[in-house]
């Protein structure tokens, strides 16, 4: 396929459908303008359709792989990246005394998203780095923030991320690894980790990763963790790549998808790393790559998604079959419909995943905590959303291609393969769902209500416009705030966590249908109020049976006993 980079969506959604004139109007953002958005915009464009969309297969059918201790990614890979990096890419929101562009979370998380679509395996390798640069800019001491952040930010270096072990997934707080004080303000860090994406590669001078490890005497659990920043070279003074760390990579996982994508065992035996943070304050500084990181998974699912439809729309259009007005399967109702759905839903992710970022860059702006608070309540939905969206609309486009969707060759089975990791990344969804109705309601609901009365109130004042798409928004506005005052209601945790996932869908649904409506009001009768209509009559009403999902409470889920599973 031929990807076509989305910039036209990009620039309607920012100025009509989430509001960026509000980061553009800030001081911090304010060399950050529309005209200046829409230039960069288009130069990621036009490097996604032409240097990373054709790396997309190539990766596929040339995986990385292992070779006496090296990793040697696909054919083109290399260049692909350098074009990245010479690009400023990697460090958009960077800060610029290390070499940043200082740009806006909103537009770093839109580049990323064309990346993505344009080929996944590869654009993992500056998000992990992304996320790495935010973690030692609000974690590390002075000297290692002048000694790295210039290196990541240019590309020349990029950054990975060690959490997981062999028997400590999910559980961070049972890791092994251990760090073991050298004397001279460096440790020893000896242990194994496991799904270790991007590494190692074959096209930078250095790799940087970022290790939770146990310190001597911390105690168990998660609170006893520290992280470390641990250099596969380790730097001379001129900051060149010196000798070579005490660490390797063992071997590389045999995946389902992104197969460009090295995703390593790494085995540290005794290897020279920093304290980044405070001791025992590991996670805490970890969170802060993993939540930037979980907004730039959403938007790998959205990236996914708009390549699956734009796919399976070509195909539509081309493929011959049966008697429709033009001769080709669009005109079947049911194609009609899948296609239909595909676009509204991409849009609704897209907008969940941009209204998150925008509220990043608010909270930096102005310091308001309601801001701050806004940006945590989404990031949980534009991950699992954005997430789910990238599957359900790669399963769609195989299906809309029909058998041929089942034969490699046409590339729809690609995009399905390598979307299914994404709902498992940075905390599986049912984690990120977990934690929406948990800490993210730790204040009462306060910040979800603040998001229902916007979303309430801006359908209150669309009814003089749009009344038929207004009210079903109004309506379901109303519902979720039901549904969310019967949630902190409830002391019991497992009540709450039994409807987590779906409430988190029907808040997704909503916010989709809020921000569908916007649009709609803004292209009064053109392509995106007819979107707006589909999504809003046809996909909105899923949120009624999600909502019972919710308060239907854990009694029913725990009432069968294990054993009886089986049964």
């Amino acid at each position: 396929m031929t990807y076509r980079a989305p910039v036209a969506d990009y620039e309607f959604m920012l100025r009509y459908v989430v509001g960026y004139e509000s980061v553009a109007a800030t001081e911090r953002f304010a060399d950050a303008s529309a005209e200046t958005i829409s230039a960069i915009l288009s130069e990621a464009g036009k490097l996604c359709e032409e240097v990373l969309a054709p790396l997309n297969r190539v990766g596929d059918l040339n995986p990385a792989r292992l070779e006496n201790g090296v990793v040697r990614t696909p054919p083109g890979f290399a260049e692909g990246f350098k074009a990245i990096a010479e690009g400023g890419w990697v460090g958009m929101s960077g800060d610029p005394d290390y070499g940043g562009m200082g740009l806006p979370m909103t537009l770093t998380t839109a580049v990323n998203e064309m990346m993505s679509a344009a080929c996944l395996s590869l654009q993992l390798a500056p998000l992990l780095t992304q996320g790495q640069i935010e973690a030692l800019e609000h974690h590390a001491s002075a000297a290692l923030k002048q000694q790295y952040l210039p290196k990541l930010m240019s590309g020349e270096w990029t950054g990975t991320m060690n959490l997981t072990e062999p028997q400590a997934g999910s559980d961070v707080g049972a890791l092994t690894t251990k760090a073991e004080p050298n004397g001279d303000g460096s440790y020893a860090i000896s242990g194994q980790k496991i799904f270790i994406t991007w590494g190692d590669n074959d096209f930078t001078e250095n790799v940087i990763h970022l290790v939770l490890a146990r310190l001597p005497g911390a105690v168990a659990g998660a609170k006893g963790i520290s992280l470390f920043l641990v250099p596969k070279y380790l730097p001379e003074a001129d900051g060149r790549p010196g000798r070579a760390n005490a660490l390797k990579v063992v071997s590389l996982e045999h995946k389902m998808g992104i197969h460009g994508s090295p995703t390593c065992v790494m085995h540290y035996d005794g290897a020279t790393g920093w304290l980044v943070g405070a001791e025992h304050g590991g996670m805490a500084a970890m969170f802060t790559m993993m939540n930037n990181a979980r907004l730039g998974v959403g938007g790998e699912g959205v990236g996914i998604a708009e390549a699956a439809f734009q796919q399976a729309l070509d195909y539509a259009q081309e493929r011959k079959q049966g008697k429709t007005p033009s001769g080709t399967i669009i005109d079947h109702a049911d194609v009609r419909r899948m296609l239909t759905g595909m676009r509204a839903d991409v849009f609704a992710a897209r907008a969940v995943m941009l209204a998150c970022a925008l509220a990043i860059d608010m909270q930096k702006a102005t310091g308001k905590a309601d801001w701050a608070a806004r940006a945590a309540l989404l990031t949980p939905i534009a991950k699992a959303f954005g997430t789910e969206i990238g599957n359900e609309v790669a399963y769609a486009g195989v299906q809309v291609h029909g058998g041929m969707g089942f034969i490699e060759e046409t590339g729809a089975a690609q995009f399905s393969r390598d979307a299914r990791v994404l709902p498992i990344y940075e905390g599986t969804n049912g984690i990120q769902a977990m934690d929406l109705v948990g800490r993210k309601m730790a204040d009462g609901g306060a910040a979800a209500f603040r998001l229902l009365d916007e979303i309430e109130r801006h359908a209150e004042s669309a009814r003089a416009r749009l009344s038929d798409l207004a009210e079903p928004v109004l309506q379901a506005g109303e519902a979720l705030r039901g549904a969310t005052e019967w949630l902190v209601a409830q002391n019991n945790m497992n009540d709450r966590f039994a409807g987590a996932v779906p409430y988190l869908r029907a808040f997704s649904r909503v916010l989709g249908a809020h921000y569908h409506l916007a649009a709609a009001l803004a292209d009064p009768g053109g392509p995106r109020e007819k979107l707006a209509r589909y999504y809003i009559t046809a996909l909105l009403p899923e949120h009624a049976g999600l909502l019972a999902q919710v308060q239907s409470g854990a009694e029913a889920l725990f009432a069968l006993g294990t054993d009886e599973l089986a049964v």
